[in-house]
Formats: C-alpha cells, sequence, structure tokens
C-alpha cells in the first residue's frame, strides 16, 4: 500500500504520523516535500506542492494507491481534478468544491444562497467602492468594528479587525495594495461570541464530526498582536455542547453539503467549519476545505480509528459503513515560532531539547519549519517551527503537559504563546 501526502508542514507532519501509527507492514509514506521532521515517518519527495502535473506523473509511475492532500493552494490549483482524469485516487476536494475556501467572496454568495446564518456583508472591487460601503451606513456607525478579509487565499494572514473607519480604510488600502489575494474585499459586521472549530470527514454525501477545537491566530498572549496562520488550539468536550452542536448541524452543516451537490461539486474530503457562536445562535465565519494547521495536530492524536481507512471510504463514497472513533479525552498544541514571525521570521537557528522533550508522556512534537545541519542538528527553517502537543484526561492536564515539553525546548527568538487555552 503506499500513500503519497502532499505538503510540508505540521498539519502533514500530524497526518503522517497518524498513517505510521497503524499496523499496516506493507504501508509506505511518501510526502512531497515535506520537512526534516516528517522524514521520520516518511520518504521525503522533491516535488513542490504546486508542481501538480509532476505529481500526478509520480503518483502513476509508482502506483499510488491514494493520495492526501494538505494544503489549500494544491486543492485551489485543481489537484483532485488533475489526478481524477488519471484515474489516481485522492483525498480532497475538487477545485470547484475548493472555492468554498479558495474565495471569501463565493463562499459569503453560497452561504447567502442557502440561507446559512453568517455575519452580513459586502464585496467591494476597489478601495474606494469599500470605503463607500462603509459611509453608506451599511454596517452603522463608523465608529462599529468591521472586518476586513481578501478574497483569496492568503496564508491565515487575509483577515484584519478594524475598530472604526479609520483602521478599517487602513486596513482595506493595506491589503488590496499589497496582497495579490485582495483583488476583492470582503467587508462583515463584527460577530461577538465564543469561537469554535467544527471539521468533518464528507464522502459527498454521508459525513462524520471530528472533536471541536478552539483556534488562538493572535501573536501574542491576550490575543495581541498580528494575526498568524496560528499559535496554539486545544480540543475539548466542553467547547461546544450537544444541542448547539445539533443547531450547527441543521442550519450549517447540512445545507452546506445539499447546496453543494445541487450546485454540481459534491464536496468530498475534509470541511472545516469557522464558527461564531452568539446569543442569536451560531453563525458561519468561514469555511476551508482541508485540515486546519495547527488544528490538525491537535485533533489527530485523539483519532482512534484507521485514518488511512477513514480516507480510503471518503474517496470510495461509503463512509457511512466506516465507524470512527475519537478518544474521550482533551488536547493542546502550542506553536513555537522563530524569531520575528510572522513578519520576517529568522532561519537557521539550532534547536536544543527536542529530544528531552519526546520523551514526555502523552506529548508528541510537530514539526512545520525544520532542517538538519551538517552535524544532525536540528535547525529552524520557518515561521512556525515546531507544533507541541499533548493529551490529558482533562483539558488542564493537556495544557500542562504540553507546556512542560515547551519548557524542555530552546533556540535563540523562540516565540510563543502561554496563554493558550486560557
Amino acid at each position: 500500500m503506499k500513500v503519497l501526502v502532499i505538503g510540508s508542514g505540521g498539519r502533514e507532519h500530524a497526518v503522517t504520523y497518524a498513517l505510521s501509527r497503524q499496523n499496516e507492514r506493507d504501508l509506505q509514506i511518501f510526502c512531497a516535500p515535506g520537512n526534516a521532521g516528517i522524514a521520520t515517518n516518511a520518504e521525503l519527495l522533491p516535488i513542490n506542492a504546486l508542481n501538480i502535473d509532476e505529481l500526478a506523473v509520480w503518483a502513476q509511475e509508482r502506483r499510488v494507491d491514494l493520495t492526501i492532500v494538505g494544503g489549500e493552494t494544491s486543492l485551489a490549483a485543481g489537484i483532485y481534478d488533475c489526478f481524477a482524469a488519471k484515474n489516481l485516487p485522492l483525498f480532497g476536494p475538487s477545485q470547484a468544491a475548493a472555492r468554498l475556501e479558495s474565495s471569501k467572496a463565493f463562499a459569503k454568495d453560497f452561504m447567502a444562497r442557502h440561507g446559512i446564518p453568517t455575519a452580513r456583508y459586502k464585496v467591494s472591487n476597489s478601495p474606494e467602492e469599500a470605503l463607500a460601503t462603509i459611509d453608506s451606513g451599511f454596517f452603522g456607525d463608523k465608529s462599529v468594528p468591521i472586518v476586513v478579509k481578501a478574497d483569496g487565499l492568503a496564508a491565515g494572514k487575509g483577515v484584519i479587525m478594524a475598530s472604526n473607519r479609520k483602521e478599517a480604510s487602513h486596513a482595506i488600502k493595506e491589503l488590496m495594495t499589497t496582497t495579490q489575494a485582495a483583488q476583492s474585499i470582503v467587508l462583515e459586521e463584527t460577530l461577538v461570541g465564543s469561537e469554535v472549530s467544527l471539521l468533518l470527514f464528507s464522502d459527498g454525501r454521508d459525513y462524520t464530526l471530528m472533536p471541536a477545537a478552539r483556534d488562538h491566530k493572535r501573536l501574542g498572549d491576550n490575543n495581541t498582536g498580528p494575526n498568524t496562520g496560528g499559535m496554539g488550539v486545544i480540543t475539548s468536550p466542553e467547547l461546544i455542547d450537544l444541542p448547539t452542536q445539533n443547531q450547527v448541524i441543521k442550519q450549517i452543516i447540512e445545507p452546506t453539503l445539499t447546496g453543494t451537490v445541487a450546485e454540481g461539486f459534491p464536496f468530498q474530503g475534509v470541511l472545516f467549519l469557522g464558527l461564531m457562536l452568539t446569543n442569536e445562535g451560531p453563525k458561519l465565519l468561514e469555511y476551508n476545505v482541508r485540515f486546519g494547521d495547527p488544528e490538525a495536530q491537535a485533533i489527530l492524536v485523539r483519532l482512534e480509528t484507521n485514518l488511512l481507512s477513514i480516507c480510503q471510504a471518503v474517496t470510495r463514497g461509503n463512509l457511512a459503513q466506516t465507524m470512527v472513533d475519537w478518544s474521550n479525552n482533551a488536547s493542546a498544541c502550542v506553536v513555537l515560532a522563530a524569531k520575528n514571525y510572522p513578519q520576517r521570521p529568522e532561519t537557521g537557528a539550532i534547536i536544543s531539547g527536542l529530544e528531552t522533550a519526546n520523551q514526555r508522556d502523552e506529548t508528541v512534537i510537530f514539526h512545520s519549519g525544520t532542517s538538519r545541519g551538517p552535524a544532525g542538528e536540528w535547525l529552524t527553517a520557518g515561521g512556525r517551527v515546531l507544533g507541541v502537543t499533548a493529551t490529558g484526561n482533562d483539558l488542564t492536564e493537556a495544557l500542562r503537559r504540553s507546556y512542560q515539553a515547551v519548557g524542555d525546548i530552546f533556540w535563540e527568538g523562540m516565540q510563543y504563546r502561554r496563554d493558550i487555552g486560557k
């Protein structure tokens, strides 16, 4: 059995880790392009995740049984469609379905068409049009906070929270003049409540939920500093109660999956719902069409079912016949980032303490941006470097274990949040 995982971050390390835990003696795992940490679980291929044709040729020549795509950029570029044309099984949505993430404007219009509760919004194609929308009073008083989003993919950094018109004007101009993903802008009202992420496996007809998670996007403690790709995540049963989850299922999940079928792009793969639990009920902030990063790191350590069997069931359209089991405990992932992340992260620093951290109970260190030096030493090689993940009987225990392992690790300029889960 040959499995190809596409991507190079902590998410892909979590996927290869979950695959390698399974007792499949003939299982061969490959990762393109991967990273130094992933090399402990998979054979690395020097092929960029966006070199879709080259990946498809390699998978065809090596008779790969299943390809699992980690990142949104490959999906948005149409890797599913390319592989499907060659009859190569691939876990992930089509390019048409990937628009739910690759275009925030498309996603918001999709929500509106299918009656899915979300924030009020307007799409603008120029800074002048965006400012005119704000000045029109569409969002109320000019002092009202507004969310400014780049329409396209921006690696988790295309959302700016503006507390008033002046900040919104600056955010609009900054995104539309410096970000290629912001050829158009989505303006949204600010929702108030508790944020939670709910992911699910779907084969286009049936689905099964994953444990609810909560990400911490801001760089600094107390949600200060710039947005990042994610500085930590928790999973715990108390993040969403059963009545609220059932409401999400009826008002968001089922209309979404029914809507994708009705519009001709049945959703296959992992669907990620970013939710705000408001006083008026749960509302959908955004879709992602793949595992989150670092969400995958905290979620997959709780998976008790064979991940390969789930992915195969999704691609074959028989997910309903597969029982998916999760542990009842909690988990926490604390991201360790390089100096000057997210602006200009410094790389090449020597990392110490990994061996000690890896020996701690119920703890796994996932690599997002590492490399090996000439003497085999671990080096930083990206903005987010490591995801220190632990499980526990409850969230307090999981966080304690994660931060204990964090204390073992050091490099010059290492930064992380000390309030994950608070």
